[in-house]
């Protein structure tokens, strides 16, 4: 038998990658992800965080000894651009800085962007610090949200929340009860109305839902995906997910 040895040839320049830390409870970040970079010349890999239910500040806080570690396995030793951190309450129980050191553990001189550092960048460039927000979360998770934006210097008119403590049953919302709940929310006072959680069902009703109420809204996914587009200097315009992405 005759073998030969033919040298490979390999690719010079790489899409933009973006590595994506997700709850492992989490049924809709993903996708979310995937529905508004498919088609574009990005490449999104994931990897997902062991989530302790209930949601609290705890648990939040526990679940973040685990970042190095599985930032690692994304794509191990290989550069990310941007890592984005699928967490809106966990942030705030952690914070943004130690989030970032954390990642930047495993991988040096990685951009990190997460869903409540992104919703105030959102907030800053449309120039906007009168909001309402929804939660799916319980009171003890929605006074941390709170006192979030208030150091933030961002004026909240109202909150209303589902009080779930089990970030699965969150996943399992139904989209158009939410559309329904959502589009009765007084708006009155407020001139933006911020869903936080990445796993409720939000970013595919936030078009429709900004035409039915006249407001703009904002989602932990939206903006974390948003933010993450901006972070690896993707400047193409999105259309059918809200007004944030023609800003």
């Amino acid at each position: 038998m005759k073998l030969t040895k033919i040298e490979p040839k390999f690719i010079k320049k790489n899409n933009p990658r973006i590595g994506l830390i997700t709850l492992a409870s989490d049924f809709r970040i993903e996708k979310d992800f995937n529905n508004i970079i498919f088609g574009k010349n990005i490449d999104l890999y994931c990897n997902r965080i062991n989530c302790y239910n209930p949601l609290t500040n705890e648990t939040l806080k526990k679940m973040a000894s685990d970042i190095p570690e599985v930032a690692k396995n994304i794509l191990p030793d290989q550069k990310l651009d941007c890592v984005a951190y699928g967490c809106t309450s966990g942030t705030i129980a952690v914070g943004y800085q130690s989030i970032f050191e954390k990642i930047n553990i495993s991988k040096p001189n990685t951009k990190v962007t997460t869903p409540i550092t992104s919703a105030i960048n959102a907030l800053k460039i449309l120039k906007i610090n009168k909001i309402s927000i929804f939660t799916p979360y319980t009171d003890e998770i929605n006074q941390s949200v709170i006192n979030f934006f208030k150091k933030e210097k961002i004026e909240i008119s109202e909150l209303s929340y589902f009080d779930i403590a089990s970030d699965l049953d969150i996943g399992k919302v139904d989209p158009q009860y939410l559309f329904d709940v959502l589009s009765k929310q007084d708006l009155t006072k407020s001139d933006v109305l911020f869903v936080s959680c990445t796993a409720l069902p939000v970013l595919s009703i936030i078009d429709d839902l900004e035409k039915k109420i006249g407001k703009i809204v904002l989602s932990s996914n939206q903006t974390l995906i948003w933010d993450t587009l901006k972070q690896i200097n993707y400047d193409n315009k999105v259309e059918g997910y809200g007004n944030l992405f023609k800003s």
